[in-house]
């Protein structure tokens, strides 16, 4: 049986945890498809959770198509459900959280922080004016002592207030914004291949190690707002991401 998980967890992270051991209970149990799943309360006792955290992470399996609800019956795994894929492109989830999901013990270099400005690009990204305050802020995240994610990161200034110089800029954004309860749970992103810019390569001393995939990532608060703009170069040798696709 699953250990009970520490109810101060979060419920962010106790949800999309649950999700992952539901989605494996799927299959360390050989539940085929049209098989039913245990009720909430089970689940919920099974995983030490509340039954409100079971209710979310199985609403994400839903509507991942792996699991189907039927209204007075309870729910089924899913004829897709054997496709289950690891790091799925669908998910939103930090680079921290992402280099430490792949195993890896992580590390993180800070470059530069700072005060900028909006340009027209970042404006039309986060829905502001031309001109709105910003924090930049340049990373290097390392796996294993590895150099695996370089990124450049737009947060609206106001959503992190405080000199800048007082905050530890190598832990993750995202816990951050949400301990000023700005909760980021989505984002918009464009994934291409690139070069590492052959400025950040050069200063860095990063040469040699592409090609890198850059996901250009907009990030949205619970309410919509569109609070952080990501641009992440992920090493494309040691890193990629999965997707299911069905008719």
């Amino acid at each position: 049986m699953t250990s009970p998980r520490s109810a101060s967890a979060g419920g962010r992270a106790s949800t999309s945890s649950l999700r992952d051991d539901i989605a494996k209970l799927i299959a360390d149990d050989g539940l085929a498809p049209g098989d039913r799943l245990p009720t909430e309360a089970r689940l919920a006792e099974r995983f030490g959770v509340a039954r409100s955290t079971v209710r979310e992470a199985l609403k994400r399996l839903e509507e991942e198509g792996l699991v189907d609800a039927v209204q007075g019956k309870g729910r089924f795994v899913s004829a897709i459900a054997a496709a289950i894929v690891e790091r799925p492109i669908t998910r939103y989830e930090g680079v921290t959280e992402m280099l430490t999901r792949l195993g890896y013990a992580v590390t993180t270099s800070v470059f530069s922080v700072g005060e900028v400005e909006a340009d027209a690009s970042q404006a039309e990204a986060l829905q502001v004016a031309p001109g709105t305050p910003l924090i930049r802020l340049a990373r290097l995240r390392y796996g294993d002592d590895e150099p695996l994610v370089f990124s450049v990161d737009h947060v609206l200034r106001d959503a992190l207030p405080g000199p800048i110089a007082h905050r530890d800029w190598s832990e993750p954004l995202t816990d951050a914004l949400e301990a000023y309860g700005q909760q980021v749970t989505s984002s918009v992103a464009r994934i291409s291949a690139v070069d590492l810019p052959f400025e950040i390569a050069r200063r860095h001393r990063l040469s040699g190690l592409g090609p890198w995939l850059l996901v250009t990532e907009t990030c949205l608060t619970r309410t919509g707002r569109r609070i952080l703009l990501a641009e992440d170069y992920h090493r494309g040798a040691a890193i990629g991401f999965n997707v299911r696709r069905q008719r």
